[in-house]
């Protein structure tokens, strides 16, 4: 047994085990250490094991700064394992620090806190940053609030994070310096909103311009000038009007606290056009504008900065109908309008563009009275008749039944075609439903004669006058009537159905045949001057006739009787 004054290897390390406890039990833990020497940029370390460990001085030096060690001083360091194959300990400064580090990082991302760190390296997809020992990754996206080209004025210099997560069994510690300047640029926009008010006029710069208006920086919180906001007038795009870097005047019309957006405008701050609207532009005045914009459905006319009235098609032109309004105006061009309406509480005016030229048909009216003739290119052709091309670009119709004499309506549109110049007699005009009829068959003989059949006069084609008894010819047997004819090239007209006799047995068409021919009245004529005839009306008034003339049926003698005698009269006449 060796003496107590010469211990042996075996004694020494019994020695240490009862001063230090098992040796074994440093390994993966943070200890206190001295520094018993400086070599070759190693720091040499006695942390009371059997041999002391070497850690490069570069562990004790911030991220781009030089170590600041020195023989004596106590520091802490990891021990990563007791001895190593040449018998020194392992040891780890950094370690050390990355263990304290995560101790205390662990417990300010339970508390939400924010950390310090230092941005010191590059990587795929973000940054390095250095959180006292602990190693954390910076997305790019997490480096600012907008963009940032040039990180570099942000590395080296201390500055405080948000942990969004970290695991430490991976190692992984993610950070965000985005979510700082979030937090604080709400807290002062909150301040800031506090100190505005609406119906305030403050000054701004224009930060930004899109389609619908601009973001102007009131001083640390933005807002939002509306492109209707800009000015009264008509803006088709905020940069026609502003610029970025503008300083501008502007009124706070709304601030929404909850959501912190200001709402901006520039027009407020401008005396308003439609204040007494009503009074300058009244109803039916004839004006001067600008044509600013085209649609579907008009035009827009600027009357003067900010007043604008709108031409609906319907009120474009008098003749140019279903045709886009932008083939009757263009952008910019001066034209003259009539005012329609006014409404100052919804800033609208309705303007007429027609109204300011004579109505065509007015004006055909006075030029071509009813009974004048009028010569015209046909210019369309229906199953109901012709359309004829006249003066100032107005069209007039002939009816089918008014083309010719003696033929049905079918085939006398036959007789004529597009393009063919034609002429027609009018026979009505109606303004107001912008309508014209023409009559072209009241120009050939048997027609009605110039200066006959005028309005409100019995006279009628071939001098027929009305409750005249004629003989006439069936041209056509129809369901509702017969189409008959004075003679063989006289007048045309229609019976109808209930106009074929008294009786109902009487009043079917099928009973008569084409080329019959029969007795008929002239009961009138129609707005073509086309006589109408009725056997039933004849019957009537002959048998008023024979009452008259023979007596009345209490004189003994029956009505059929009283006929017969008239008939046979009337035979012998003829």
């Amino acid at each position: 047994m060796a003496s107590t004054a010469n211990p042996t290897r075996d004694d020494f390390a019994k020695l240490l085990e009862l001063t230090l406890g098992d040796a074994d039990g440093f390994e993966g833990r943070v200890v206190k250490g001295t520094v018993t020497g400086i070599e070759n940029d190693m720091a040499v370390i006695d942390v009371g094991l059997k041999s002391e460990g070497r850690v490069p001085l570069r562990e004790f030096a911030a991220p781009g700064q030089k170590a600041d060690l020195k023989v004596g001083d106590e520091v802490e360091v990891y021990v990563d394992r007791v001895e190593n194959v040449h018998g020194e300990a392992m040891l780890s400064r950094d370690r050390a620090r990355r263990e304290a580090a995560w101790d205390k990082l662990e417990t300010e991302f339970a508390k939400t806190a924010r950390v310090e760190g230092v941005i010191f390296g590059r990587v795929k997809g973000g940054f390095t940053v250095d959180l006292n020992g602990a190693v954390a990754f910076l997305p790019g996206s997490q480096v600012d609030i907008r963009p940032v080209r040039d990180v570099t004025p942000l590395m080296d210099i201390p500055q405080p994070f948000q942990i969004l997560k970290m695991d430490r069994k991976r190692g992984n510690i993610v950070v965000s310096r985005r979510a700082i300047l979030e937090e604080t640029r709400a807290e002062q926009r909150s301040g800031l909103i506090l100190s505005l008010a609406e119906g305030q006029i403050i000054d701004g710069v224009v930060k930004n311009i899109t389609d619908y208006g601009a973001f102007v920086d009131l001083g640390g919180i933005d807002g939002l000038l509306h492109v209707t906001d800009l000015s009264y007038k008509r803006v088709g795009h905020p940069s026609e009007v502003l610029n970025i870097g503008d300083t501008v005047r502007v009124q706070i019309i709304r601030i929404n606290k909850d959501t912190q957006r200001i709402s901006l405008g520039m027009k407020q701050l401008e005396s308003d056009p439609w204040e007494g609207a009503a009074a300058k532009y009244p109803v039916g005045a004839k004006l001067s504008g600008r044509v600013t914009n085209i649609t579907e459905y008009g035009a827009f006319v600027e009357l003067e900065a900010g007043i604008e009235g709108l031409v609906h098609v319907s009120e474009m032109s008098w003749t140019k109908k279903n045709v886009h309004p932008g083939k009757i105006v263009s952008t910019s061009q001066e034209v003259e309008v009539v005012v329609l309406e006014v409404d100052p509480d919804k800033r609208r005016i309705s303007l007429g563009l027609k109204q300011a030229h004579a109505n065509p048909w007015e004006a055909f009216a006075e030029a071509h009275p009813v009974g004048s003739t009028v010569e015209g290119e046909v210019k369309n052709a229906t199953e109901f008749g012709l359309f004829i091309g006249l003066d100032n670009d107005v069209d007039g119709m002939v009816h089918m039944s008014d083309i010719a004499w003696g033929i049905s309506g079918e085939d006398a549109l036959n007789l004529h075609r597009k393009g063919e110049t034609v002429k027609a007699v009018v026979l009505d005009i109606d303004a107001e439903k912008e309508r014209i009829s023409l009559g072209m068959k009241q120009l050939e003989r048997g027609g009605p004669s110039a200066g006959v059949a005028a309005a409100g006069s019995s006279g009628g084609a071939a001098g027929l006058n009305k409750n005249a008894v004629v003989t006439v010819t069936v041209l056509e047997v129809r369901e509702a009537g017969l189409e008959v004819q004075v003679g063989d090239d006289g007048a045309t007209g229609f019976i109808k159905r209930t106009d074929l006799g008294r009786d109902r047995d009487e009043q079917r068409p099928e009973r008569f045949q084409v080329g019959q021919k029969f007795d008929a009245m002239v009961t009138g004529f129609d707005r073509s001057k086309k006589p109408t005839f009725s056997i039933k009306a004849m019957q009537i008034s002959e048998e008023k006739q024979a009452v008259a003339q023979y007596g009345s049926s209490d004189s003994g003698a029956s009505l059929g009787d009283i006929l017969g005698e008239a008939l046979k009269a009337r035979e012998t006449k003829k």
